[in-house]
């Protein structure tokens, strides 16, 4: 559905104005740093219903009326089926953006729900899932990009879920190329803290989705680490900074991993 460009909504608080202008600002940096969206672009931004998908979604159009560059925003929304999904709100939601949107029916819930046993972990089948599905429907509408509402909090925690439950020095990467090379995915809300977000998301006053998952075992693993993460910032302030940090600032030859270092020379 093809619309005519949104108008963003004026910004007249204090509050509103300080919190837009420094998310902005972090969004516009990490597209900068890692070359997320570049002149002609047609970028797929993914709609969960969460507080980060909207924020996420209204920065970037705010974005696109001030950039040096023109590129397009399309909003997708995979509905998989939940029981209880209130399916109206996005549309409604989208509609009165007047951009273009696709809401994307597939029942992965089913699927997930009958190929894995009560009680197991239901998230490494419904990540592939809907994966293939928003990389096959990128394709089918044209995409370049394919922006999801992953922020730094979810970069560090995913950094000490791989580490603590894997045996891996791994995150999410701000950006990635698919392993086919034909998709490449972004994170435009790599650098902005999820309490920021939040705040942004209740003075916009976003229709959120509450959010009934699952409640797997990697969930459960995730708010542990969210837990102690949150300790450690309370006792020493700016430690996800830190953290985050580090991850833009690797030193291989310091590590262990001899794919990545040769040991053998002297």
């Amino acid at each position: 559905m093809n619309k005519p460009a949104i108008q963003v909504e004026p910004l007249v608080s204090g509050d509103m104005k300080k919190i837009s202008k420094h998310l902005r600002h972090r969004v516009g940096e990490a597209i900068a740093q890692y070359n997320m969206i570049e002149q002609g672009d047609r970028v797929m931004v993914c709609m969960s219903g969460g507080k980060d998908s909207y924020a996420m979604l209204d920065i970037l159009l705010a974005l696109q009326k001030k950039a040096p560059i023109s590129f397009e925003l399309v909003a997708v929304n995979l509905d998989q089926k939940q029981p209880g999904f209130p399916e109206h709100v996005l549309p409604e939601y989208l509609e009165s953006l007047g951009i273009e949107y696709h809401i994307v029916e597939k029942d992965t819930y089913s699927i997930v729900k009958d190929k894995i046993p009560e009680g197991k972990t239901t998230c490494g089948l419904c990540s592939r899932l809907r994966r293939g599905i928003l990389y096959n429907f990128a394709d089918e509408i044209g995409a370049t990009k394919i922006a999801l509402g992953h922020h730094r909090d979810d970069i560090v925690e995913t950094l000490f879920l791989n580490m603590f439950f894997n045996g891996q020095l791994k995150a999410m990467p701000p950006k990635l190329v698919s392993d086919d090379k034909k998709h490449v995915v972004i994170r435009p809300l790599a650098l902005c803290k999820e309490e920021e977000l939040r705040e942004y998301a209740e003075l916009r006053q976003f229709p959120i989705i509450p959010c009934n998952l699952c409640g797997s075992q990697e969930q459960l693993q995730r708010q542990n680490i969210k837990q102690m993460l949150q300790s450690w910032e309370e006792e020493y302030p700016g430690r996800g900074d830190l953290i985050m940090r580090s991850l833009q600032n690797v030193v291989v030859s310091h590590l262990a991993d001899r794919k990545l270092f040769d040991f053998g020379v002297s």
